[in-house]
């Protein structure tokens, strides 16, 4: 385990695709987040889960996959709905980093998540 001062070198890459933001440390995959891109005007963004795989726990992975989720949504100019408990937690103490989704647009996500469950 990583030394609390000690940083981890993280490669974290963006597979749009299957809809995996996935952290790798030194070439092995340490961590994702499953999320899907959601339909609609304005379009989002939605973390459904995070997952740091075991020996990776308490490295800090979970919050530099939020951390980058954030700021690749920022990049697209979109919003982020944190359905996701991890990543909401993360939310409200990084409120500079992770703008609040509005209420309509968590609304739109849930019932996206509930009419297509392969999403999660």
């Amino acid at each position: 385990m990583a030394e609390q001062n000690e940083r981890i070198e993280l490669d974290i890459r963006d597979d749009r695709a299957s809809g995996n933001l996935l952290a790798y440390e030194s070439g092995k995959a340490a961590g994702v987040i499953a999320y899907f891109v959601m339909d609609g005007d304005p379009a989002a963004l939605v973390a459904v889960h995070t997952v740091v795989e075991p020996g990776h726990e308490g490295q800090g992975i979970a919050g530099a996959l939020v951390q980058e989720f954030y700021a690749m949504a920022a990049r697209e100019g979109v919003p982020v709905v944190p359905l996701c408990p991890y990543a909401a937690k993360w939310a409200l103490r990084h409120p500079d980093q992770a703008p609040e989704a509005p209420a309509e647009l968590v609304d739109r996500a849930k019932a996206q998540l509930k009419s297509r469950p392969e999403l999660y």
